[in-house]
């Protein structure tokens, strides 16, 4: 039985490659409660990443249903999932994906500003997003004044800043150290507790494990718990 908030049924993904057709997600069926913390946990070319790209509106299945919020993905235009991932989804990555000739704040306003906030109040909600985040005093510097743990937080403070439903974190932790990546998954672990609702997309499963529950992905197929990783 699926739910209104997230819910995937038989979501296959295919591609075109030369005179081939390769199946990258094989009927992946999935139920997120809202307010979870979800782990997805794949080794490179399993297609978690693919999985990603679909869940965040950012790709669509070559069949099956994604109902996101009690909508069906498949059926919006691509104005609609323009406006769902600039307001309903908070993207985390990897890389950061900072813009380094703005300073923490400025960084944290660029999704209001795609949002049509108007100037005052995306300077109230970034500075309120960065002081949420650890990061009170170092609303102007930049990037490449920021130690990596410090980016990322900045990420996540831009993630939080539309106040979205969803975050949808890929492989957060991979460019940091065992320390700052803890400190980080600690981090996550406090904005769960406040009942935001996360996917976190890794390939650790000592990373994983911060999460309340753990589905594996091998192969294009998914499973619950850590078969492949026993």
């Amino acid at each position: 039985m699926s739910n209104d908030f997230f819910s995937m049924r038989g979501i296959v993904k295919q591609y075109q490659m030369g005179g081939e057709v390769q199946t990258i997600l094989k009927g992946i069926d999935l139920d997120i409660d809202e307010g979870e913390f979800l782990s997805v946990l794949g080794p490179s070319g399993s297609g978690k990443s693919t999985l990603m790209n679909i869940i965040g509106c950012l790709d669509t299945p070559t069949s099956g249903t994604y109902i996101l919020h009690g909508r069906t993905i498949r059926d919006l235009d691509q104005k609609q999932l323009a406006r769902i991932r600039s307001r309903e989804i908070g993207f985390i990555f990897q890389q950061f994906q900072l813009l380094p000739r703005l300073d923490a704040q400025k960084n944290v306003e660029l999704p209001l500003v795609y949002a049509g906030v108007p100037p005052k109040e995306r300077a109230r909600r970034a500075e309120e997003m960065l002081v949420r985040v650890g990061l009170k005093d170092r609303l102007h510097h930049r990037q490449n004044q920021l130690s990596g743990g410090q980016q990322q937080r900045v990420a996540i403070a831009r993630a939080l800043a539309t106040n979205p439903t969803l975050l949808l974190a890929d492989e957060p932790t991979g460019a940091l150290d065992q320390t700052t990546g803890e400190q980080v998954m600690e981090l996550f672990r406090e904005l769960n507790n406040e009942g935001r609702t996360i996917i976190m997309i890794t390939h650790d499963l000592k990373i994983a494990r911060h999460a309340s529950r753990i589905v594996n992905i091998l192969d294009g197929e998914l499973s619950e718990g850590v078969s492949a990783y026993d």
